[in-house]
């Protein structure tokens, strides 16, 4: 059965993994002039330098930007939703279940075989990114595109795909729409993650007059108020607060002078963040749903399969 599963999906077996060391070479080559560009530019302030490496790297940076919601989606479209899918559409499911080879132990090499794949894939990425990253002095934390591909996130989103394009197939028996399924619940999955993450943990709580001394750092940002002159915190200032004429908000300077006329009245910025140090709760919180979830859709298919046997 192995090498059966080998013969049936070589080409997306080696089309994938094509991919993966094409993406392996842009990260070596552009790290490794990164690294050179700023051992030449080290007299840059880091802000100037990093909007030098963003300038530089545009495309590449545009590339990373759009993997954690691509690279998921192509699994679950071209892995997953063909799996059992087209095996339905052209009814290929009736002969291969009739062969010597039950059908229990059918799905489960291929599932098992593949999903494993899968796994190796997603993690082979977030070693690269592991190695790429440096380079650029990006957040790991509070850059939540970065995060998914870092870490254990990778193997789990990219299982999560799979077996949810994998259940869409067997319960739509039709590839397109099970691949379009695969690309509206990821989305939602996406967003969803990202809000829930909120909560794995109690914000900490900082009070300050600039809050640069948080932001600056690779954290997670939660809420944002205000704490006024007496002691109260507030979501929005007073607005008597400051001129209105400051506060158009429009640009950095007007912000900038807004902020000060309040702190100079006593106002003082309340953060609520989650710190760098919660990296890998959030990491295998996320993982622990994604597996979850991937295990739900792995027993929908069964059921799926059982009842079209």
């Amino acid at each position: 059965m192995i090498w059966l599963t080998w013969r049936q999906h070589r080409g997306q077996l080696l089309v994938t993994f094509g991919l993966l060391a094409a993406l392996g070479l842009m990260f070596l080559v552009s790290g490794l002039e990164a690294a050179a560009f700023v051992a030449s530019n080290a007299g840059l302030a880091p802000g100037d330098l990093d909007a030098a490496l963003g300038a530089r790297y545009d495309a590449v940076y545009t590339v990373f930007g759009w993997l954690p919601i691509v690279a998921p989606a192509l699994i679950g479209a071209f892995w997953g939703a063909p799996l059992l899918g087209r095996e339905f559409e052209r009814g290929t499911h009736r002969l291969v279940w009739t062969q010597a080879v039950p059908v229990r132990r059918w799905l489960a090499v291929k599932l098992v075989v593949l999903g494993g794949l899968v796994a190796l894939g997603g993690l082979a990425m977030s070693a690269m990114v592991s190695v790429w990253r440096p380079r650029f002095r990006t957040d790991t934390f509070g850059n939540v595109g970065i995060f998914n591909m870092l870490g254990v996130e990778p193997a789990a989103w990219w299982l999560f795909a799979f077996m949810l394009g994998t259940a869409a197939g067997a319960v739509l028996r039709r590839t397109l729409a099970a691949m379009a399924v695969v690309v509206g619940v990821l989305a939602v999955m996406t967003f969803g993650l990202f809000t829930l993450s909120d909560h794995y943990a109690t914000p900490s709580r900082v009070v300050t007059a600039d809050q640069t001394t948080v932001t600056s750092q690779d954290v997670r940002l939660v809420e944002h108020a205000w704490l006024d002159p007496a002691g109260r915190e507030i979501a929005e200032t007073p607005p008597g607060a400051c001129p209105r004429g400051v506060d158009a908000g429009r640009n950095d300077s007007a912000r900038t002078a807004y902020e000060e006329c309040l702190i100079g009245k006593g106002y003082r910025h309340v953060v609520y963040f989650h710190g760098h140090d919660r990296f890998w709760r959030f990491q295998l919180i996320d993982a622990a749903i994604l597996l979850a979830g991937a295990a739900g859709l792995g027993l929908v298919t069964v059921r799926a399969v059982r009842r079209a046997s």
